[in-house]
């Protein structure tokens, strides 16, 4: 440790640190533009010049390491001159368009002009013009004139993203951050340059010129899309989403979203949304009142009951609804006296659950991981605040190794890929498998297999090391063997050390286990369901076209079923259903998530519901109160998560970890069991929400989905 003093105080920061970050630990803010905790230091702003004593002239904070004794002053004549020399400069190309900027109000370098600035300028001379750049559906660049050059949108890219999409061309006063090709951002992550652009340089284009700063309300939510869990600050105005940031939460999101979490809000307010029950009769939709709408979903399922029994009736739920929407599934379910439940729509394998199956380490410690194996994922898209991890911890040397039914650009150093078929990826974990036996002098799970030169790679990345994790990604988890899969994971984890777990697919994957969104004793799976075994079918949030893993097959047997009902916010599935009930999206209603760690975030309604949407919580209630069922006498969502969770009303719930398990046993492989390739959704079609929104479907991700969807 080394001690300074800055500005009289004492100060011991860690050696190598620089004079900013002394100042952060002490809570003395240097103005600055260029610097971010975040980010390499690059020093190229200079609006953090100090006085360092024994220095001939200000110093940048940013890129001065401390040094013992040393003394700073940061209020000093010297120090403040210094830096209204630096603003001065900034300003001299700046144009005065602070009255129509979507930057105004919460700009830094507004902030600082205002403490740092001259009330007028010695500039007379004509001001420099950026021309705009096209870069996507996602950023606007159409007022580059703006830019300060402090390069973090560029430093984004390289270290954060992966991906130096933007880079600084020319000098001097022509100086410009562009393209440089004139390409399009394509980032998974590239929303987040727009947060750490210190001016407006680069705005939000779907939120451009619709509202500003000040007239929204900030509202903290949770990110309903894939299973990091996301912490959100929704900003509204006239109980309308306007638009979506994050909120910085170090161990899960840290200051970080995907695309998708930022822009899906578009769908939130499409021409596509169900704002009051509707009801087919005769071929022809018509809209009804709540009342009618339940009566007739109620009498139906009674119906459907005394006719054919109460295993004719199944829920198929979306693991992106609420945790007390899938326990009240469940629950209405189980009291019609039906077990048939399941989340696990694209899943090809339905083994009976033997623990909550989760990532097996905390998000956190995939940024400190020296040795990773990931099989199954296209790690990038599927989690990309996961692949954002995982690229920090290989900046630091951490060896990447994949097993995959293709190569595929994760923005990261990969030291070993294994590409196989998916049929064949079992294979490939047993040769992986062996060849960590063959080092260690041990039996091998599965005789008779041969360890390639790949496979022997991996083996001794993972026996090196100390931190290691196995990764079973979306597809291995669909995968027609995945409880194989799984068990030679856990014997190579056992064997080096690793860690074991998957990466889940959806926001509440863990809370759908955790819930009992599963078939319990006689109960029909979601393959089964979806195979024409039902007569009557309950879909929460869920698309079959799009979610599972039969697609048009899966429709075609509920377009057979005797009634379908869809719960969804909405017009979906208007094929085949005969109800459509519009529950409210996670923006219209409490509820909460468990992310992959096993981490429980509940969250709140930031707008009312649309027309006459509902909470879906508050739709199943009614309905098993009208079907008799007992026990459906909550007033909040906060009872409901207490029962679902076995805590008092009010209290914090958690998913206790004596239920997290990956435990799986090694079964003899069944005879003759074809292995198809598994279904897996690509990063824009992951759920209803990211389907209907604008923007994420003309990005270059969406485009090449749909390319290969024709293809």
């Amino acid at each position: 440790m080394v001690e300074i003093e800055l500005d009289g105080q004492k100060v011991e920061v860690t050696e190598g640190s620089m004079v900013m970050h002394a100042a952060e630990k002490a809570g003395t803010y240097i103005p600055h533009f260029c610097y971010h905790k975040k980010l390499s230091i690059a020093a190229n702003c200079r609006m953090c010049l100090v006085d360092v004593e024994k220095a001939p002239k200000p110093m940048p904070a940013c890129a001065t390491p401390v040094t013992q004794g040393m003394i700073v002053r940061t209020k000093t004549d010297k120090a403040i001159q210094a830096q209204k020399s630096v603003m001065e400069f900034l300003l001299i190309n700046h144009p005065l368009d602070c009255p129509i900027c979507d930057q105004g109000g919460e700009c830094q370098l507004q902030d600082l002009a205002v403490g740092y600035g001259a009330s007028s300028s010695r500039y007379e001379e004509e001001k420099r013009v950026v021309f705009h750049k096209d870069v996507g559906p996602l950023i606007s660049m159409e007022e580059m004139s703006r830019c300060i050059h402090c390069t973090r949108c560029v430093r984004f890219g390289q270290e954060v993203a992966g991906v130096m999409e933007l880079g600084m061309i020319h000098r001097g006063e022509h100086s410009e951050i562009t393209t440089v090709t004139g390409d399009t951002i394509d980032s998974e992550l590239s929303g987040n340059m727009i947060d750490i652009c210190p001016v407006g340089a680069l705005t939000s284009k779907p939120f451009r010129y619709s509202a500003r700063t000040w007239e929204l309300s900030r509202r903290k939510s949770v990110s309903p899309h894939d299973s990091t869990g996301a912490n959100l600050i929704v900003q509204v105005k006239n109980h309308k989403v306007m638009r979506v940031v994050p909120f910085e939460n170090e161990e899960v999101n840290e200051c970080w979203i995907a695309d998708r979490d930022r822009f899906s809000y578009e769908a939130l307010n499409s021409d596509e949304r169900l704002t009051r029950p509707m009801l087919k009769q005769g071929g022809v939709w018509k809209e009804v009142d709540w009342q009618t709408a339940l009566e007739y979903v109620a009498n139906g399922l009674k119906n459907i009951k005394n006719d054919h029994g109460a295993g004719a009736i199944g829920a198929l739920v979306s693991p992106h609804s609420t945790l007390e929407e899938l326990f009240l599934a469940g629950a209405l379910v189980r009291g019609l006296d039906s077990e048939n439940i399941d989340y696990r729509l694209r899943n090809a394998e339905f083994p009976a659950p033997s623990g909550i199956r989760w990532l097996g380490t905390s998000i956190a410690s995939l940024s400190t991981l020296q040795r990773v194996l990931v099989v199954g994922s296209n790690l990038r898209k599927d989690h990309p605040l996961f692949a954002q991890r995982i690229r920090q911890a290989a900046r630091h040397g951490c060896t990447v190794s994949a097993i995959d039914s293709e190569v595929r650009d994760w923005a990261m150093p990969v030291a070993h890929t294994l590409v196989l078929p998916s049929g064949a990826w079992e294979q490939a974990l047993a040769g992986v498998a062996a060849a960590i036996a063959q080092e260690k002098g041990v039996q091998a799970p599965v005789g008779s297999v041969q360890a390639g030169d790949s496979a022997l790679a991996i083996a001794r990345s993972l026996l090196g090391g100390e931190r290691k994790a196995i990764l079973l990604g979306n597809a291995a988890a669909h995968h027609a063997h995945a409880s194989r899969l799984l068990a030679l994971a856990q014997w190579i984890g056992e064997q080096t050390g690793a860690t074991v777990g998957y990466l889940t697919e959806a926001a509440n994957t863990v809370g759908a286990q955790f819930a009992g969104a599963m078939p319990g004793k006689g109960g029909l799976n979601a393959g089964q369901m979806l195979g024409g075994s039902l007569k009557a079918a309950i879909l929460l949030n869920a698309e079959p076209a799009f979610d599972a893993a039969g697609g048009e097959a899966a429709c075609q047997a509920l377009a057979n079923t005797d009634m379908v009902v869809t719960l969804s916010p909405f017009k979906a599935n208007m094929a085949f259903s005969d109800v459509l009930l519009p529950i409210a999206p996670f923006t219209e209603t409490s509820g909460s998530f468990v992310n992959a760690e096993g981490r429980l975030q509940s969250f709140h309604a930031v707008v009312r519901p649309l027309g006459e949407t509902r909470p879906g919580w508050k739709v199943l209630r009614v309905l098993a109160n009208l079907l008799n069922v007992p026990g459906f006498d909550f007033e909040t969502s906060q009872e409901v998560l207490a029962r679902a969770s076995n805590t008092a009303a009010g209290g914090t719930a958690v998913v206790p970890s004596s239920l997290l398990s990956n435990a799986q046993a090694l079964l003899p492989q069944a005879e003759g069991h074809v292995v198809g390739e598994p279904v897996v959704a690509s990063i824009y079609q992951l759920d209803g929400l990211v389907r209907r929104a604008t923007s994420l479907q003309l990005t270059a991700d969406a485009r090449r989905a749909q390319e290969g969807a024709a293809a």
